[in-house]
């Protein structure tokens, strides 16, 4: 029977997907020490295993090149910017992955945001916390311009969410989607004329070398000075230096993260600027998102494929 090993310390604590996966795999190896696994310390974890599940841990082919009995990575979570998938490939290693299951914990978390941002909520919140007594009037989610760069599965989910708020929805996406936009009354539209017009940007994005720095200096440049960034997507999307000069001088309203270039992020000077809000890259972790992305990995251990060519899906 296979081994199977679990990296995820969420999915390692969560007592539904234990059961779950030990009523498949009852010798399962649960990170029960709840380490954080990388390098060597991953290497020794996954050693004499034939199947892993994985969440953020670096998956590298120097990783791969000491376990040759590894032959199946089931991901927890939908990001697979951390796998090299070229060495999977390579390696004859098949990739478990289900898109998608976590997008409503994201998309609420991403208006969740704009709302917080617009109105002044965290910043009134920390103020009353040193005893300020500061009225600062805010703005509507209603009606507002929102762009969208990346209309994959969250970001399909976030434009339907934002038709209740009446909202103008601009798209961006290298692929074509004509149907779904004319469906929801969504505009598509080139990447300049989204950042000129809207009133906040969402980005959607997966991370990989044609995205990286996506948000340079010069497209940050191109925002309102009163409009909102907001990145719930990958860290490494945006400059975050030229971001935390165009907070700073008020060149930018304000900005919503919930991924970072460096996670955990360790950053003061953004992290003290009042008009940025932050999250430890919590967007799918709600308890529904959670055992959705738990399940779609226990489901991938079996249910697999190889990314041809280092590309998946």
């Amino acid at each position: 029977m296979s081994r199977v090993a679990v990296c995820s310390r969420s999915f390692s604590r969560h007592p539904v997907l234990r059961a779950e996966l030990a009523a498949h795999y009852p010798d399962a190896t649960f990170n029960d020490a709840g380490l954080s696994l990388n390098g060597d310390a991953l290497i020794d974890y996954l050693s004499g295993h034939d199947k892993a599940v994985i969440a953020l841990e670096p998956i590298t082919d120097a990783v791969l090149a000491a376990l040759p009995e590894l032959k199946v990575i089931s991901k927890f979570g939908v990001g697979y910017d951390k796998l090299d998938l070229v060495a999977m490939a390579g390696r004859g290693i098949a990739l478990g992955w289900q898109g998608g299951v976590n997008k409503r914990s994201v998309s609420e978390l991403v208006i969740c945001f704009a709302i917080d941002l617009l109105r002044h909520v965290s910043r009134s919140d920390r103020e009353l916390r040193r005893s300020e007594w500061k009225l600062r009037p805010g703005r509507q989610l209603s009606d507002r311009t929102v762009g969208i760069i990346g209309c994959g599965h969250v970001g399909k989910d976030l434009a339907i969410l934002l038709r209740a708020f009446s909202c103008r929805v601009m798209a961006h996406d290298v692929l074509d989607f004509a149907q779904f936009y004319q469906t929801h009354d969504i505009e598509s539209c080139g990447l300049e004329e989204l950042l000129q017009t809207s009133d906040i940007v969402t980005l959607h994005l997966p991370l990989n070398a044609s995205t990286e720095n996506f948000m340079s200096a010069e497209r940050l440049a191109l925002m309102q000075p009163e409009a909102l960034l907001i990145n719930a997507a990958r860290g490494g999307l945006v400059d975050e230096a030229a971001l935390t000069d165009m907070l700073r001088d008020g060149r930018l309203a304000g900005a919503a993260f919930d991924v970072f270039a460096i996670e955990p992020l360790e950053d003061p000077e953004l992290l003290a600027l009042p008009n940025f809000l932050a999250t430890p890259h919590a967007g799918g972790s709600t308890d529904e998102g959670i055992l959705a992305m738990g399940r779609a990995a226990i489901t991938g251990l079996d249910d697999n494929r190889l990314p041809v060519l280092g590309i998946f899906p």
